[in-house]
């Protein structure tokens, strides 16, 4: 194995991170597998849930900030009768409620969890890594400082009921299971506390499983132990990931953007961002690509691919009518296909 931190490898993976581990923890494991010290992740997942995270290895690691803020799916289990601290099953209870007799009705619940569908302001959970005053809230709950979060706007876009788990020996609440799709910053512990609040009763997040962040599905994800063995075979394209427009640079371009010219934009012919199924074969895609014909927008980020790397983000400037550098990758993140 190369030297940690001079590994040569600049990619992106997708992990199944497994239940128990921190996405800090899984950073961890991907440092050893790669040997590489710059890793790191991007849309984080508390050691309860389980599914997709994104990893960034080598130069790689400076996309996390551009592969956030995407909307995202979860299968999740809320419970119904407790109140906990972090409104899921990890944290100290704080109060019990009485269930109404409708959440054992499945027809109700089906029928019921359409009503939550649309827009809506939510408060983050009081352990969340949310700063205000420039400190994180889940650091000040840690010290016994509750910190007033404000409510937020969010969206839920869908939500399917699955299934009802009524209370047992292992665990002494109902259960509803649900397919949820959410926007942006939607945290899935404050939606099943405040389920349980529109139910005239208490909940929180029995499980929880991440199965969509952006156009990443679970199946396109590695466990670690298929990790150790694939390494860097199981390198994911980053155009679709990114989402952005993007440009093939010819050899002129490309030495000006990797070393952070400015491109006119002349220079730059758009192509209409990929999708995850359209790469599966980096030698075989290109004809898939969609030539874009829309003109750029003020501060639009685009994505510049050389020798089938991604080498650099830029971002339009309209006053100047020309492309501006906002990331360079040295020496470019590879175009992998999904697994």
């Amino acid at each position: 194995m190369a030297k940690r931190g001079d590994s040569g490898l600049s990619l992106v993976v997708g992990v199944d991170k497994p239940l128990g581990l921190s996405s800090h923890d899984v950073v961890g494991r991907c440092r050893r597998i790669f040997g590489e010290k710059r890793v790191g992740h991007a849309g984080t997942l508390d050691p309860l849930a389980t599914g997709t995270l994104l990893v960034c290895v080598g130069p790689a690691a400076r996309l996390d900030k551009y592969l956030v803020g995407h909307d995202k799916t979860y299968e999740v289990e809320v419970a119904f009768g407790a109140s906990t601290e972090t409104d899921d099953r990890e944290g100290t209870l704080l109060e019990k409620a009485a269930v109404p007799s409708c959440v054992y009705e499945e027809d109700f619940a089906r029928l019921f969890v359409k009503t939550l569908v649309g827009k809506t302001m939510q408060v983050p959970p009081l352990y969340s890594a949310i700063k205000k005053d420039g400190k994180k809230a889940c650091d000040e709950a840690r010290r016994g400082n509750v910190v007033e979060l404000e409510a937020r706007p969010v969206e839920i876009y869908q939500v399917e009921f699955l299934g009802l788990q009524p209370e047992d020996e292992e665990y002494p609440w109902p259960r509803w299971r649900l397919s949820v799709s959410v926007s942006k910053g939607t945290y899935i512990r404050s939606f099943a506390r405040d389920l349980g609040r529109a139910l005239n009763t208490a909940g929180h997040v029995y499980s929880l499983r991440r199965t969509v962040s952006g156009c990443l599905r679970v199946e396109d994800c590695a466990t670690l132990e298929a990790l150790q063995d694939l390494g860097a075979r199981a390198a994911l394209d980053p155009l679709p990931l990114l989402g952005y427009r993007f440009a093939f640079l010819d050899d002129a371009s490309f030495r000006r953007a990797d070393n952070g010219n400015v491109l006119r934009q002349s220079a730059i012919s758009l192509m209409q961002p990929p999708r995850m199924e359209d790469c599966n074969c980096p030698d075989c895609c290109f004809p898939s690509f969609t030539s874009s014909k829309e003109e750029p927008t003020q501060g639009e980020l685009v994505s510049l691919v050389y020798d089938n790397k991604v080498v650099a983000i830029y971002r339009y400037d309209s006053d100047a009518s020309s492309w501006k550098a906002d990331c360079i990758f040295k020496p470019g993140i590879v175009r992998g296909g999904t697994l």
